[in-house]
């Protein structure tokens, strides 16, 4: 019982950090830009395919990757200056309304160019086995990389944002933006490389997560929905919360929808456990936002106007 604890511990944290990728850039485009994007999970998707595309051309998937993220971030910096500069002054409902639209658009345009049936990226033959951990448990190496990576991106995001002029550029954005614009900092291109810094991490995630789960059109809007929910847990704007609760929120996922048929079996009848568990564990997570909020309705981790 404890190798499986172990395993799906280790499942939920590589799901919990993929989580952190997307939310941390959405977190900085609301946190600075007061910018609500139904449309960054359409990110996290576009950074999958176009990581399976490039390393279907060129049979390498380190060399996709690395051209994978730049090409993200041109095209989060092109929708920026397109569509996302237009609605930074306009009221939530609208933002809400031209995003959503966007998620139309973006899911239709990847069917058009990919179709619709999915696509899978094989993993690279130096991350394909696995390791040892207790006893005759072994772990797959890519999914320890997944971790790995998350957690030195989210080292790499704290000291940019508390160490660097343009993490003080930052908060300061997020606490006054046009106060900041008055000192004569352009406010248009901080906006900007915001935006690209966010549509770069959800793609980032989209291409880890390329050659463990297929590669298909919508596959960003769970995941948005998921980033949505750690969002409101971490505290609006918060980078420390956003790491906080997509942690929280992937173990309790993975641990939940395994344990939880386990636990019923006690009370109830093996089919009837299953089936309960199956129908129980997607609520949890909703029931653990539903408690941080009862408890702490800012959030673990509130901003207090400028990003944590």
């Amino acid at each position: 019982m404890f190798n499986l604890f172990l395993l799906q511990a280790l499942n939920g944290i590589q799901f919990g950090i993929l989580l952190f990728l997307v939310a941390a850039g959405l977190t900085l485009i609301f946190g600075i830009m007061d910018l609500i994007n139904l449309g960054h999970g359409v990110l996290y998707m576009v950074g999958a395919y176009f990581v399976a595309t490039l390393t279907a051309w060129t049979g390498d998937f380190f060399l996709g990757l690395a051209l994978a993220l730049p090409a993200t971030l041109a095209f989060g910096i092109l929708l920026e200056r397109l569509i996302f500069s237009r609605l930074y002054e306009r009221d939530h409902l609208d933002q809400v309304l031209a995003t959503f639209g966007l998620i139309l658009i973006l899911n239709e345009g990847v069917k058009m160019i990919w179709g619709a049936a999915p696509m899978s990226v094989p993993i690279p033959d130096l991350l394909s086995g696995s390791i040892p951990l207790i006893g005759f448990m072994r772990y797959p190496v890519f999914r320890i990389v997944i971790i790995a990576a998350g957690l030195l991106t989210a080292l790499g995001l704290y000291l940019l944002v508390s160490h660097t002029r343009i993490g003080m550029l930052l908060r300061a954005g997020a606490t006054d933006a046009p106060m900041v614009s008055a000192l004569g900092v352009d406010i248009k291109r901080l906006f900007m490389l915001v935006f690209g810094l966010g549509a770069m991490l959800a793609g980032f995630a989209g291409a880890m997560v390329a050659p463990i789960l297929s590669v298909e059109p919508s596959m960003g809007d769970s995941v948005l929905i998921l980033t949505f929910v750690v969002i409101v847990i971490g505290g609006v704007g918060s980078v420390r919360g956003a790491f906080v609760a997509a942690l929280l929120v992937g173990l309790v996922d993975t641990l939940g929808r395994t344990f939880g048929p386990i636990l019923l079996r006690s009370m109830m009848d093996p089919s009837a456990a299953a089936q309960t568990g199956q129908t129980l564990a997607p609520m949890l997570i909703y029931i653990l936002m539903a408690a941080v909020l009862f408890f702490r309705p800012s959030g673990l981790f509130p901003s207090r106007g400028a990003l944590a």
